[in-house]
């Protein structure tokens, strides 16, 4: 699928030109007259990439992007300022108030396409870097869990009267899983070493829930643990 690009400029002639530069390029491009209008579309279709001009009646540029900053949805959207104003004060004030790229009128369209697709590669690699920042903090959160829980288990404050015999019946592949899951791996690590998809690992936890009476990964792991499930 190719990248979604909402182009915001109050000139007719010139947004038309660009808008079809970029879709020959192999975009998808959506455009607006004015910011109210684009703001209007992006509570719809939250796009890619925005390309704003900083002149325009009622909203300009800068509150623009001023709104899009203040909005959690839109804080780390790559924008780029599409303008005749071309003083370097003016690109000061474009970056600092949160603009990605600053390209002045008249300018060379392959450029524009250059910034594009260079901005796009940059929000893409830093998205996954954030997921997998926070899938580790899960990883890790679930992992310090277990350890508790381990711990509580531990001969040393473990109760000396023998807990009664419990009986689950599980599948070899949900066993495999719970074991995995009392390892600390998530879905995504489960499933790449029981080569499998993360959909079918999903399930699979959905199932041992089911069996086991618990709603959460730590309820799960502890159910295991006290019953003996977990190998």
């Amino acid at each position: 699928m190719s990248a979604q690009l909402l182009l915001v400029d109050d000139e007719p002639g010139l947004r038309e030109a660009v808008k079809e530069y970029l879709q020959e390029s192999g975009f998808s491009v959506q455009t607006a007259s004015n910011a109210r209008e684009g703001w209007d579309m992006m509570q719809h279709t939250i796009p890619d990439l925005v390309i704003s001009d900083i002149m325009m009646p009622q909203v300009d540029g800068y509150q623009f992007l001023k709104q899009m900053r203040d909005d959690q949805r839109f804080q780390a959207l790559p924008v780029v300022f599409l303008t005749a104003k071309g003083m370097t004060g003016d690109r000061i004030q474009g970056y600092q108030a949160g603009v990605d790229a600053y390209l002045p009128k008249p300018f060379d369209p392959d450029e524009l396409v250059a910034i594009v697709e260079n901005l796009l590669v940059r929000h893409t690699v830093k998205t996954q870097v954030a997921s997998e920042d926070t899938e580790n903090m899960d990883i890790a959160k679930l992992a310090h869990e277990i350890s508790k829980i381990k711990d509580l288990l531990s001969p040393r404050n473990a109760i000396t009267q023998t807990p009664p015999p419990f009986k689950i019946d599980l599948t070899p592949r949900e066993q495999s899983v719970l074991n995995l899951v009392a390892e600390g791996l998530m879905n995504k690590e489960i499933a790449r070493r029981l080569e499998t998809s993360v959909r079918n690992v999903e399930k699979y936890v959905s199932r041992l829930f089911s069996k086991t009476g618990t709603n959460s990964r730590t309820e799960l792991v502890r159910f295991a643990l006290e019953h003996g499930l977990a190998k």
